[in-house]
């Protein structure tokens, strides 16, 4: 995996491939590559490192042809290298193809084409199928789609793939079991996609393949259809966003204009969606479920990653106020521990792109067991949203920085919302429901005045610039968000942190605790506050450095932390959106003090599509 980018049209195609790819670098990817349709000969190049390498390869070249595929890898089979990247290209030179995913029988079909006389130049997975697809043209009357349909129905595994022949200069084949690809509709031209950004500068006009599908594109249509070659009718659906909402507009990183955008998100989150007088939200994602929402006894929550921390948040809001019973799973082990799903079960998934690999494949185990599967998606159009029974839209605009902010905070305000549904229609009073919609719509003033204090988290994360560890504590509501701001950290400065439910600092961690080790304490004045204290105390007495996040007003910390970094007070089951700035902010002046780009951390993808 990583990017996928095509076109076929008047236009060179070569400027078209080389913007789309910049467009996905913010995916993470270690190697990029493109073949282009120089009338009958295939043109490939491809670099290892950023897409700059590959651009300035190709700068005394001429790449000239209205036909072309792009790729930006994330390598999975084989180690970051030109013979490793995409596209790959048949034996006869004829087949080039990129691809998504991981081909699991790979193996096998490799042994079996080697045998038959092909040579592979590579240690990838991918590359079998340029192979199998050539092999599969040398019988009479197979033509390209011919031979894409048969060779990807032997696949075992998952994949997102454009393929082209020098057989058929004016044809792109695209198909997809598991990988996202879309498609966009232009005037006289046609795109291709694994992300709507690559493309969203040319046409907002997309078809979103589902899995099982596969596209034939020329200058003069497509036509969509079945793995079993049965017509499938696809209708373009318009983005709502451009390609301006995808730039830094003056940032010096995303990460941060997309921190800076956050009151903005929550406030498109809630809009329309609150009814004051009733003390309700307005969920139309949901209205056609209500009846079946209004019956279920118990709720799961799959995600990964920042979504998974979100969920426990939602898992806090939706037990004391809504009264359900909820569950909160890694969506990675969700299936493979055979989960008790009953028709009253509801299985929310949760996911910035809609297309996480583990969450989706949750929530098919979930619609195979009878529950009703709903899903907490930014993405339009995205595969989760599409397969889900109903859902909710974060609204939050396209978040390209990898690290997730303001998806997040979206994530958290969309279950406070959800919290107000379900519990309304429970036991949940009109007062509660009002003091709870007031105390929502306050939130992103109160956001707003902390990003405006970016001088001091800059202070403080210089200040504690020499450290290696980090320890991350917090109680109730704030446990989830001590793994969320510990993630941060480990994912866009490279320090080890840990993020811990303070109650168990006693339990082991405590024993790393020295002068060496600062920990961030969320310590808010709730309902666990004088716990939460307690726990500063005791690192304090183990010679611990402590930054506590509390709230305004409450001066007991003054000297008792070494820095104290100030929130205003709001509802318990709303603390963690006020406390995820600061910890943001911290790992993002972190990473920039230490020298790396928090946009792009070593190692990491935006979107995982594969398990």
């Amino acid at each position: 995996m990583c990017g996928i980018v095509g076109y076929v049209g008047k236009r060179q195609a070569l400027p078209v491939l080389m913007d789309g790819l910049r467009r996905m670098e913010y995916r993470g990817y270690d190697s990029a590559g493109i073949a282009v349709m120089d009338d009958a000969d295939l043109r490939v190049a491809k670099s290892v490192g950023k897409v700059r390498a590959l651009a300035d390869s190709l700068v005394d070249t001429t790449v000239a042809g209205t036909l072309g595929i792009a790729h930006t890898r994330w390598a999975t089979h084989g180690v970051p290298s030109e013979a490793n990247a995409h596209p790959h290209v048949s034996c006869d030179g004829k087949v080039a193809l990129v691809h998504n995913g991981i081909i699991e029988n790979y193996a096998e079909l490799r042994a079996e084409l080697t045998a038959a006389g092909h040579a592979f130049a590579s240690e990838t997975d991918t590359e079998t199928l340029a192979h199998l697809v050539e092999h599969l043209m040398r019988f009479p009357g197979v033509t390209l789609a011919d031979a894409v349909r048969s060779a990807v129905r032997r696949v075992r595994g998952t994949f997102g793939l454009a393929v082209v022949s020098t057989d058929y200069p004016n044809e792109i084949i695209v198909a997809r079991l598991g990988s996202p690809i879309v498609i966009g509709v232009g005037e006289g031209e046609y795109l291709v996609a694994s992300d709507p950004n690559a493309i969203i500068g040319h046409t907002r006009s997309m078809i979103f393949l589902d899995d099982g599908e596969m596209a034939v594109l020329n200058r003069d249509g497509y036509r969509v259809v079945s793995l079993e070659n049965l017509p499938v009718a696809k209708h373009p659906e318009n983005i709502d966003w451009s390609a301006e909402d995808a730039q830094k507009n003056g940032h010096a990183h995303f990460m941060m204009k997309e921190m800076s955008e956050q009151p903005e998100v929550l406030r498109n989150t809630m809009r329309g969606r609150i009814d004051f007088d009733a003390g309700n939200a307005v969920l139309g994602g949901l209205r056609d479920v209500a009846d079946r929402t209004r019956e279920i006894d118990r709720l799961i929550i799959v995600g990964c990653g920042s979504a998974y921390y979100a969920a426990q948040v939602g898992e806090y809001m939706l037990e004391e106020y809504a009264g359900i019973p909820v569950e909160v799973e890694l969506a990675s082990e969700f299936r493979y521990r055979k989960p008790i799903i009953t028709p009253r079960t509801a299985v929310i998934a949760v996911s910035q792109s809609g297309e996480t690999a583990d969450t989706l494949a949750a929530i098919r185990e979930a619609k195979m067991k009878g529950a009703l599967t709903l899903g907490i998606i930014n993405a339009v159009g995205s595969t989760i949203a599409r397969e889900t029974d109903a859902g909710i839209y974060n609204h939050a605009g396209p978040e390209i920085g990898v690290a997730s902010t303001k998806a997040f905070l979206s994530q958290a305000t969309v279950f406070a919302l959800l919290t107000m549904f379900l519990g309304r229609q429970r036991q949940m009073s009109v007062t509660t429901g009002r003091r709870i919609s007031e105390e929502l719509a306050r939130i992103p003033d109160l956001v707003a005045s902390l990003l405006a204090r970016q001088d001091e988290y800059k202070a403080i994360a210089d200040k504690y610039a020499w450290a290696d560890d980090f320890l991350y504590l917090g109680r109730k509501y704030c446990a989830p968000l001590a793994y969320e701001g510990a993630l941060k950290l480990k994912e866009v400065s490279y320090v080890h942190a840990e993020g811990y439910a303070a109650g168990e600092m006693k339990h082991g961690p405590i024993a790393l605790v020295d002068e060496t080790m600062p920990s961030i304490v969320i310590c808010p004045v709730d309902s666990v506050y004088e716990k939460t204290k307690s726990c500063i105390e005791e690192l304090r007495a183990r010679r611990g450095k402590v930054i506590a996040i509390t709230t305004e007003g409450n001066h007991e910390l003054d000297n008792l932390a070494d820095d104290v970094i100030f929130i205003p007070k709001t509802l318990e089951m709303l603390t963690p959106i006020l406390a995820a700035i600061p910890l943001q902010a911290f790992a993002y002046h972190a990473a920039v003090r230490r020298g790396f780009d928090p946009d792009m951390p070593r190692n990491l993808a935006k979107s995982v599509t594969v398990e």
